[in-house]
C-alpha cells in the first residue's frame, strides 16, 4: 500500500492497517459514529459475513447527510467511510490522474480523500475497501434529479463503482426554498428505501438513484419508482459588465409527468433504476 509506484498516499497508519495509537481523538465526530456501526443485516453472497458497505459524497467527510447516510445503513451491512476531505459538489466525474492523492485515515473505517467523489470510488473499490459490496453516496445536500446527474460529484461517485463492475445507490434531499433539512427524518425515510434496495437484484451496467423530498410535514412518504427527466435546466444568467452569474431557479425547473423532478418535488422519495450509456443495447 506505500509502494513508490501508488499514485496515493496513506497519510497516520500504524504501518499495520491500523490507525496509530491515541489516533481515534483526532477523528471528527461523523467518522467516530460510522466506525461504531453494529450490522446485522447478513448478504447470502457473502457467506454469513457483514455486508461491507462503502460510503461517500460531495459534500466532504464532515457533512451531516454522510452521517444521516451511515445512520440509515446500519441495520444493512459494515460502513466504510471513504469521502473527500472538503466540498466537491458539481464537479461531475473528474477524476485525478497525474498528481498524487493524499488519503488520510481518520479512523479505522473512515478515510478522508483529497480529491473528487469519482476518485474516492476508484481508491476505495481498488484499494481500501476492494471487497466490499455496493458503494453508496450521500445523502447530497440536494436534489440530484433530471440532468443532475451529469453534473453531480455524489451521483459520480456512485457510477465509477457501476463502470467497475460495483453495485451502488446515490442519495440525495431536495431542499425547499429557504428551508433547512431534518437530517434525523432523512435517515426514517431512506432506511425503508435501503431496506429494499440492497436486496433487489441489480444487473450489471446500472445503478440506483435514490431523491428524497421535503415536504413540509413528517407523516409516511410514498416511494415512486420512476425514470429521469429529460428536459433541461430552465438556463439563464445575469449579466454584470463583463461577468455572468447562473441565475436560473431550480424549484421552478420543467417537469415531466410521473418523472424523477415532479415525483419528487411533488413529495414522494422518486427511486430510479439508471443505465450506463455504455451499457445500453
Amino acid at each position: 500500500m506505500h509502494g513508490a509506484a501508488r499514485q496515493y498516499r496513506i497519510a497516520a497508519t500504524a504501518g499495520n492497517g491500523e490507525p496509530p495509537s491515541g489516533f481515534a481523538s483526532r477523528a471528527s465526530p461523523q467518522c467516530r459514529r460510522h466506525s461504531r456501526a453494529k450490522p446485522v443485516w447478513i448478504d447470502d453472497e457473502t457467506k454469513g459475513s457483514p455486508v461491507r458497505l462503502i460510503l461517500s459524497n460531495d459534500d466532504g467527510v464532515d457533512a451531516a447527510g454522510l452521517s444521516a447516510l451511515a445512520a440509515a445503513v446500519r441495520p444493512f451491512g459494515e460502513p466504510f467511510v471513504v469521502a473527500p476531505a472538503g466540498p466537491q459538489s458539481g464537479v461531475g466525474h473528474q477524476v485525478t490522474t497525474g498528481d498524487a492523492i493524499l488519503v488520510d485515515r481518520l479512523a479505522a473505517a473512515c478515510w478522508s480523500v483529497a480529491g473528487t467523489p469519482a476518485d474516492c470510488a476508484r481508491l476505495a473499490l481498488t484499494e481500501l475497501v476492494p471487497d466490499a459490496a455496493w458503494l453508496l453516496a450521500g445523502i447530497n445536500h440536494g436534489a440530484n434529479l433530471g440532468a443532475d446527474i451529469y453534473t453531480s460529484g455524489t451521483v459520480a461517485a456512485v457510477r465509477e463503482a457501476a463502470l467497475l463492475g460495483y453495485r451502488g445507490c446515490a442519495v440525495s434531499h431536495y431542499v425547499g426554498r429557504g428551508r433547512s433539512v431534518d437530517w434525523a427524518l432523512a435517515t426514517q425515510r431512506l432506511t425503508p428505501v435501503l431496506d429494499d434496495l440492497l436486496r433487489r437484484p441489480l444487473e450489471a451496467g446500472h445503478f440506483w438513484s435514490v431523491n428524497l423530498p421535503h415536504p413540509d410535514h413528517d407523516h409516511e412518504t410514498p416511494i415512486v419508482f420512476c425514470g429521469l427527466d429529460t428536459r433541461p435546466h430552465g438556463v439563464r444568467y445575469r449579466r454584470d459588465g463583463d461577468r455572468y452569474r447562473y441565475d436560473g431557479d431550480y424549484h421552478a425547473r420543467p417537469r415531466q409527468a410521473g418523472r424523477d423532478v415532479e415525483v419528487c418535488m411533488s413529495g414522494s422519495i422518486a427511486v430510479t433504476k439508471v443505465t450506463l450509456e455504455i451499457a445500453a443495447p
